[in-house]
Formats: C-alpha cells, sequence, structure tokens
C-alpha cells in the first residue's frame, strides 16, 4: 500500500509539473536592425506569429524594430546582454567580434540561398554556428535567405571594377574590406541610413540587398544603373539569436517551437523573396534602370582578389578556416550534381530553343 501511495503521489506531482510547464505564458522581445518599411521586418513578424500559433499563445515575441529599444548595430549586444530575449539581423555585421560571423550571412562568390539553406539544415552548418555562437552565450536559429543581391546602383554605367575607384561606395561584411583592397572608400551604413546619404551625394554608390527587399528603399529615384551581378552576396542568410539563459528556461517543446518556426521562416523567405525579386526587376525596368553587367576580367579580378582576402583571414582564424573549409567542401560534392543536371533549366521555351541552357 506505501509503494502504491509512493507511485501515485510521484504521478501527481508529475502531473502538476507537467501541466505547469504547459500552462505558463512567456513573453519576449525580440530586437531587429530592420526599420519598419525593410521586408524583413515582416520575416520576423511571420517568425512570431507562428511561433505563437505553434505554441497555442504560450509562447509570444513582440517585435521591436531598428531604433525603437537599441540601435541597429546593439542588437547583438542587447541579446546578448539580455535586453532583450531575441534579436534578428544579417550575421555580417558582428564581424568585428569574430570574422566567422559573416561565413554566416553570405561569402562573395560563395553558395547561393539553396545551396546555404542545404548546408545548414542538412550539412554542418547549424553544427558550426551553434559552436560560434556558443561562445557569446546565444542560441542561433534560422532567420530567412532572401537570395543573390541585385548589385550596386550608380548613376553612370559601370562595367568594369577599376570605374569605382575614388567613389564612396556603401556595402558592408567582406565586400566592404575587399572593395577597399582595390582602391574603393566604402562606408558600411545600415539600412535605413542609405537613401538619405546617397540622396545628398554622401555616397556615389550604393547597395543593400535583392532586388525585392531593395525596391521600396527607393534608389532607383537616385540613380538609373546597377551593376551586376551581385558577387558581393550571393545569398543573403538571416539569422535570429537567442538569449542562452531565456532559452534554458523554456520547456523542450517551446525549445521545439522555436525550432521547427526557424526552419520554416528560412523557407517561407526564401520562396517569397525570389517570387518577389522576379516581380521587383519588372519594376525596376518600368522606373527605367538599367542594368549593367561587369566584364569577365573584372569578375576575375575580383575573384581572385576576394581568394587572396580570405585566405589571409583564414591564417588567423582558425575557426574561420573550419567554417569556410566546410562550405567549400559542401560546394565542391555539391558542384558534380549540378553540372549534372545542368541543360534544363526553366526559360520560356522560345529562350531555351535559342540556346538558352544553363544559368
Amino acid at each position: 500500500m506505501k509503494r502504491f501511495l509512493r507511485l501515485f503521489f510521484v504521478c501527481v506531482f508529475a502531473v502538476v509539473v507537467f501541466s505547469q510547464a504547459y500552462a505558463k505564458t512567456y513573453h519576449w522581445k525580440l530586437v531587429t536592425t530592420w526599420p519598419t518599411g525593410i521586408p524583413w521586418h515582416e520575416t520576423v513578424l511571420h517568425f512570431a506569429k507562428t511561433v505563437d500559433e505553434l505554441s497555442n499563445g504560450q509562447l509570444k515575441i513582440k517585435v521591436f524594430p531598428a531604433g525603437s529599444i537599441v540601435p541597429a548595430f546593439q542588437v547583438f549586444d542587447a541579446v546578448r546582454n539580455g535586453v532583450a530575449e531575441m534579436g534578428h539581423d544579417w550575421p555580417g555585421y558582428w564581424k568585428g567580434k569574430d570574422q566567422a560571423f559573416v561565413a554566416f550571412a553570405s561569402v562573395p562568390f560563395g553558395m547561393n540561398n539553396v545551396e546555404y539553406t542545404i548546408w545548414l539544415m542538412s550539412g554542418e552548418g547549424m553544427k558550426l554556428a551553434n559552436e560560434l555562437y556558443g561562445k557569446y552565450g546565444l542560441v542561433p536559429l534560422l532567420g530567412g535567405n532572401s537570395g543573390q543581391e541585385m548589385g550596386f546602383f550608380t548613376k553612370k554605367p559601370i562595367t568594369e571594377v577599376s570605374q569605382l575607384k575614388g567613389m564612396k561606395v556603401r556595402t558592408v561584411g567582406w565586400a566592404a574590406d575587399i572593395l577597399k583592397d582595390m582602391g574603393v572608400s566604402v562606408t558600411p551604413l545600415p539600412g535605413g541610413e542609405i537613401y538619405l546619404a546617397f540622396e545628398r551625394g554622401v555616397l556615389d554608390a550604393a547597395e543593400f540587398s535583392t532586388p525585392f527587399i531593395t525596391y521600396p528603399m527607393g534608389f532607383q529615384d537616385i540613380a538609373k544603373n546597377v551593376m551586376v551581378p551581385g558577387w558581393h552576396q550571393t545569398a543573403v542568410q538571416l539569422m535570429f539569436e537567442v538569449n542562452k539563459k531565456a532559452y534554458d528556461k523554456l520547456p523542450a517543446h517551446l525549445k521545439k517551437v522555436l525550432e521547427i518556426a526557424s526552419r520554416e521562416t528560412q523557407l517561407w523567405d526564401l520562396a517569397r523573396s525570389e517570387y518577389n525579386n522576379a516581380k521587383a526587376i519588372e519594376k525596376y525596368e518600368k522606373d527605367g534602370v538599367k542594368f549593367n553587367k561587369l566584364s569577365d576580367e573584372s569578375l576575375n579580378k575580383l575573384r581572385k582578389t576576394t581568394k587572396a582576402y580570405l585566405d589571409n583571414l583564414r591564417k588567423n582564424s582558425p575557426f574561420l578556416d573550419k567554417v569556410l573549409k566546410s562550405q567549400e567542401d559542401f560546394i565542391a560534392e555539391y558542384a558534380k550534381w549540378k553540372e549534372l543536371r545542368s541543360g534544363v533549366s526553366a526559360y520560356p521555351y522560345e529562350d531555351y530553343i535559342k540556346g538558352k541552357h544553363y544559368e
């Protein structure tokens, strides 16, 4: 009888603890590096809504755009220090803390959005991300990938990278350093400050993101030329970061909710962005914007400069070298399949018959 009563009370205690875990409502703050006018604000709102629905209202996340609690470039430290439980950003902003963050954002001449997603979800990507973010008391989650960036807006057509020399250009990440090595003056402004600087002549050229993300920013009102392709960011991988102490206080099922919502948001953002990137190009063309391709010579020069720059960084950062090697191994392995499947890209029938077979 005593054994039965002991077992009964243990079961009752377990039920109480279990029910409390499911009954408690958690209220979190999420700070971002984006103003409300940039579509990535929608990405974050989508994630917060998904978490709310999957958790049946048990985990509620309130989104705060850049500047409402902290400035854009203080998001990382705000989450790290517990000012907010979560953040959302482009990891390359944090290269001053560790160059390896840029590898989780975009590598010049690197992986595209689909390849990044594969590497993160099925390869070593998230394992390595957890290792890096963990050093700062943070837990990373997938935050979307908006695809290849469109390039640099310029007032005059540019087809050679040498034409940028002496110009004042807005870009960020490793591309900023690579262009500096080629004699270009670079200013890494946050998104909300670019238009005004461009309009006032503080900048001679500017880029921010993909066609869809950039169009509402209105650069086409200032400059009618775009230097393409977006070699500097062949993908725009975004990430959420979660304060580890706050994360550890969540019951297991809510941790799983965050993971599932982040993966869904990754694919949602990818699909939405590529669909709207195509529509944005049509809008740009109607606005009179011209797309000017860099010469093969310029692209090869940029590629060589990029390799030399990254090789030097890797000498001083064993972890960065580890991350880039993981990416390069995946690229080499995946390249064989890309080559075998090539020749059947989905171009309009007339274009295909005329010889447009490859992406």
